[in-house]
């Protein structure tokens, strides 16, 4: 009985293996698959300021371990490291997301930062805390990774990059703040500063502060111009590192577009790929229209404002540019000035928002096929046409 079973046993398994059609797995791709096998947790990191917040749960779902840590990595590592299976872990995007992704891959761990503005279950919850906060990004993760619109965050260089730019803006607001304020004080008095901001601004409008006023006033003024000068360093620097960038080149063909903001563009979307379509970059960047749509109703709302403050910023100054008496005649221009002419009461800022979408999108395009900007893409065309004719 014993020799049958011994004989039956290997038919039973090859025919169960033909019926299947089981293909020979590399030794690389069971790596992998036994690697997945083994993340069996999932854990959701509610970010603080100083201590984060986390919640465990197992391969069935059942929260298993919660506690907190330290954003330093040697509490990190304490938490999450050594001999830690690997995990899939979830967690809002702020301030410290990039560094802690950054540490928690380099531990073995799948991370998944989420767009907190989508998370509305959690965000809006009547009884939002850290603890419940960190588990419910768990169970979203557990569930379905794209209920978490994953955020993908730039590199440690080109985040130091960005920072530069940001550096120079954070300066910028500064001198801003001191001469509204020095403004402000020499109204008081009858007495109006300069009206454009230049590099003596501060030495040329001491000269018509009266002596009662100049212990106020010195060294306000003595500020914004070494704050101006700084600014001018930080120039300097971003004009390196836009030479750094061939793609900035193509970019900043266009008119109205300077260097500043082509690099941060450039640094802000990180790379051309991330998109497949160059009109997603406008929804990216908050320029797309909300969506309130329920039945019949569909009303007609402001952009999201989502993503990145400061490059919609540049944006909307770069359309004023094209717009404005300076610009140069496009069909971007032309189209523009057709929106702002029809748009009634509000046209000129509709218009200015429209080209700022369509400059986003025209410079992800530029960036990706490497093309240089043509103020009328069909003009080449038209004339090489009937040329041939």
């Amino acid at each position: 009985m014993k020799d049958i079973n011994k004989a039956v046993k290997p038919i039973k398994a090859t025919t169960a293996k033909r019926a299947v059609g089981k293909k020979k797995v590399s030794p690389g791709k069971e790596n992998r698959r036994k690697r997945a096998e083994a993340v069996r947790e999932t854990i959701g990191i509610d970010l603080g300021d100083q201590v984060s917040r986390y919640a465990i749960l197992d391969a069935s779902g059942e929260l298993v371990e919660e506690g907190s840590f330290r954003n330093e990595v040697s509490s990190m590592e304490k938490h999450f490291g050594g001999d830690t299976a690997p995990a899939r872990i979830a967690m809002e995007v702020g301030t410290q997301s990039a560094w802690i992704e950054r540490e928690l891959k380099r531990m073995g761990h799948e991370v998944i930062v989420a767009n907190a503005r989508e998370l509305a279950w959690i965000t809006s919850s009547d009884t939002k805390n850290d603890r419940s906060d960190a588990e419910k990004l768990a169970r979203l993760a557990r569930a379905d990774l794209r209920l978490l619109k994953k955020v993908d965050h730039r590199t440690a260089a080109q985040q130091a990059e960005l920072n530069v730019i940001r550096a120079r803006d954070g300066l910028v607001r500064a001198r801003t703040l001191l001469v509204n304020l020095a403004r402000g004080l020499a109204k008081g008095f009858g007495l109006r500063l300069p009206a454009s901001i230049t590099s003596l601004f501060g030495t040329l409008a001491l000269k018509r502060v009266p002596d009662l006023l100049k212990p106020a006033l010195s060294g306000i003024l003595a500020e914004i111009d070494a704050l101006t000068a700084r600014a001018k360093e930080y120039d300097r620097q971003i004009a390196v590192l836009a030479g750094q960038h061939k793609e900035v080149m193509f970019i900043q063909s266009i008119n109205g577009v300077g260097a500043l903001s082509a690099l941060t563009f450039v640094l802000t979307l990180g790379s051309a790929a991330r998109f497949e379509h160059s009109r997603d970059v406008g929804a990216f960047l908050g320029l797309r229209p909300k969506q309130r749509q329920s039945g019949d109703c569909d009303p007609q709302l402001r952009i999201s404002k989502a993503g990145d403050k400061y490059m919609r910023k540049l944006l909307n100054q770069c359309a004023h540019h094209v717009l404005g008496p300076r610009g140069q005649d496009s069909a971007l221009r032309q189209w523009g000035l057709q929106i702002a002419q029809r748009g009634g009461k509000n046209g000129r800022k509709r218009a200015v928002t429209a080209v700022a979408r369509k400059l986003a999108v025209l410079m992800h395009r530029l960036w990706s096929k490497e093309e240089f900007f043509k103020p009328f893409p069909g003009a080449a065309a038209t004339s090489t046409a009937s040329n041939a004719a």
